[in-house]
């Protein structure tokens, strides 16, 4: 089961106390992923479609425990191999007044767009709205991977509303579109963080930690091995440069040539090519420190670049 699966079930079994959280996330549902069928005879039915069976079960425990509304559960299952099977949740409202409660219509009769406001007037409704949005239009990435949580829907000013909730707990979110859906996004792993935590994910959010951690542990050994070897290449190719500057002066002028410190430093480099600068400086008679033996190895160098000028011009 993926990572976003689980965060979803380990949701769908969360049980909040105060009545109002439980209406506010039965609206965030049904606004989400419902449809609304209106009979000839004025009788209302929300049709609530979902793969998840906790969401399902949840959907209809919510409808019945908070609205005392009649409601059933349809299955269908699929055909095709290794498809989930959805799941039709059918909520009864008794009238208009249902529907405004669930902030479907506002006080007029009229089909209300966006978050009714009395839906969220609480911070743990806001919280309970988020929840009930991302069970049904949400997605979270596997951690392991690029840090991603998205809700969709194909209605603008719900998604800007849903941004505003956002805001309320300083989180980051923005909005893109997606063929012809909105979709609200959290990039940051701290904002993450904070999303599960606010929504009541706690086991996800211990294992989306414990995966940071060890992804943050992994790139700053990467980071250093990198370094490491960014620094051995460096070196590696400095002893190359050098040796061949040192073998060009003693084919042409000699090793002899050089002054004595010069011609030390020429010899321990030859005699030892895989030496560092600090290793080579304590094989001196003094010892001389690693700015002292580069000093006389650019020396060399310089010598070296000199007679080569020499030698295109002749």
């Amino acid at each position: 089961m993926s990572f976003s699966a689980t965060t979803k079930e380990e949701l769908a079994r969360l049980e909040t106390k105060r009545k109002c959280c439980e209406l506010a996330e039965l609206a965030s549902l049904v606004r989400m992923d419902g449809t609304l069928q209106i009979s000839t005879n004025q009788k209302y039915s929300l049709n609530v479609i979902t793969e998840s069976a906790p969401v399902a079960r949840k959907l209809y425990n919510l409808a019945k425990k908070r609205l005392e509304l009649p409601a059933g559960i349809v299955v269908r299952r699929k055909l095709r191999l290794k498809k989930n099977n959805s799941y039709l949740v059918k909520i009864y409202p008794n009238g208009v007044e249902d529907l405004q409660k669930l902030g479907l219509f506002n006080k007029e009769g009229e089909i209300l767009s966006g978050i009714s406001k009395t839906l969220v007037k609480r911070r743990c409704d806001q919280k309970a709205y988020l929840r009930g949005a991302f069970l049904a239009g949400g997605s979270i990435s596997n951690p392991e991977g690029n840090y991603h949580l998205e809700i969709i829907t194909n209605d603008l000013v719900l998604a800007e509303d849903i941004i505003g909730l956002f805001s309320k707990f300083g989180l980051n979110a923005k909005i893109s579109v997606r063929k012809k859906f909105y979709v609200v996004y959290l990039k940051g792993s701290d904002d993450i963080f904070e999303f599960l935590a606010l929504i009541g994910a706690h086991q996800a959010l211990f294992e989306f930690e414990n995966i940071r951690i060890l992804k943050d542990m992994r790139n700053q050994v990467n980071r250093i091995v990198n370094c490491e070897t960014a620094n051995l290449n460096k070196t590696v190719d400095a002893a190359v440069r050098q040796l061949e500057c040192i073998r060009l002066i003693d084919r042409t002028i000699g090793l002899k040539s050089l002054p004595q410190n010069l011609y030390e430093i020429a010899r321990l480099r030859m005699e030892f090519p895989d030496f560092s600068l600090k290793e080579l400086g304590e094989q001196l008679n003094p010892k001389v420190g690693k700015s002292g033996v580069n000093h006389r190895l650019r020396r060399i160098e310089e010598i070296a670049e000199k007679i080569q000028t020499e030698n295109r011009r002749e």
